[in-house]
């Protein structure tokens, strides 16, 4: 009886995720603006709160049937090329808007450059997407986007820039919220498959994958709310530079499904991840820059805040954009 309880708790939750995320902001932002000094606390409990996220999100990726999802090299090869190459080119193009402003600059190329792995998935599939392969590739963008993000950086920015950052912060980062919680991920499916526990742990940190969304959300506004409504004057250059860069990769990826000849939820998919962005996880990194960065987080901020509304729109546009009678048409 309490098993059955409790599925039909996360099925409510899954069934009203979306307007639970954006709840998630509102409290948030709420809660920073009207008690300015939960800010601190609030900013420490980052890492703890995403990793636990990352947890959960880990634990849904197939680690078993990964060999598969290489076996499907056409949409990893599409995938791949419309973050680390296409991107890559619209981001250099839409961040002459904020050149003028070193940090802004560098808080746009952090965040804009890294494809997002956790509530993407989310998404793609209530709008039909191709989540189990998303899900399923979802380790080899994270690895690709830690390699290739120094070296975007030292194109964009200068070799100066890259030099300035201290490494052990950004080490210390990953292997806390990502190096840490993907191993434990890995042993707790491992365990799943050979003991009860195993798959009790694992039954209730994906049950518990949207209240951890909704509080990752609500602890990130609430830690950089004030400061994005102190400065918004200068956040604000960042808007049309996140709306544009959304707007721009729905074409962007369709055109490259189409190209690569992926199905309908394929196609799908790889709009999702061209347009959704890792600011979730590229925020401690960015909370590692210099003091002469403070601006930096609320950038990132910022695009959490666009994004959302952003794929709350994109949920019923996508599916529009590529239909399954187009797929029919393009058969025939």
């Amino acid at each position: 009886m309490r098993g059955e309880r409790m599925r039909a708790i996360v099925a409510w939750l899954e069934r009203r995720q979306v307007p639970l995320y954006l709840g998630g902001l509102a409290l948030g932002a709420v809660a920073g603006l009207l008690a300015p000094g939960i800010a601190r606390p609030a900013g420490t409990a980052i890492h703890p709160v995403l990793a636990l996220l990352l947890y959960a999100t880990f634990l849904g990726i197939p680690f078993g049937r990964i060999g598969q999802a290489f076996r499907n090299w056409r949409f990893l090869v599409t995938i791949l090329a419309v973050n680390f190459a296409a991107v890559p080119v619209v981001v250099f193009v839409l961040s002459r808007i904020v050149a003028h402003d070193h940090v802004l600059l560098v808080g746009v190329l952090f965040v804009l450059l890294t494809p997002c792995i956790d509530y993407v998935i989310v998404f793609c599939g209530l709008a039909g997407g191709a989540e189990e392969r998303l899900l399923a590739s979802a380790p080899l963008l994270m690895l690709a986007q830690m390699l290739l993000l120094p070296l975007y950086l030292w194109l964009f920015v200068g070799a100066e820039f890259v030099r300035s950052i201290e490494l052990a912060p950004f080490v210390e980062a990953f292997v806390l919220i990502i190096a840490i919680p993907l191993v434990a991920a890995g042993l707790t499916q491992f365990a799943a498959a050979r003991a009860r526990w195993g798959a009790r742990v694992r039954e209730a940190m994906t049950g518990a994958m949207v209240p951890l969304m909704v509080l990752t959300l609500a602890v990130v506004v609430a830690s950089q709310i004030a400061g994005v409504g102190a400065r918004f004057g200068s956040l604000l250059l960042t808007v049309p530079v996140y709306v544009v860069f959304a707007a721009v990769m729905v074409p962007v990826g369709a055109l490259a499904g189409r190209l690569a000849g992926l199905d309908v939820p394929g196609r799908r998919a790889i709009v999702f991840s061209g347009a959704t962005r890792n600011s979730l996880v590229v925020l401690p990194l960015v909370l590692a820059l210099p003091a002469s960065f403070d601006l930096a987080p609320l950038v990132v901020v910022t695009q959490t805040l666009v994004e959302l509304v952003v794929m709350v729109i994109f949920v019923r546009l996508v599916p529009r954009v590529i239909a399954e009678r187009e797929q029919r048409t393009t058969v025939r």
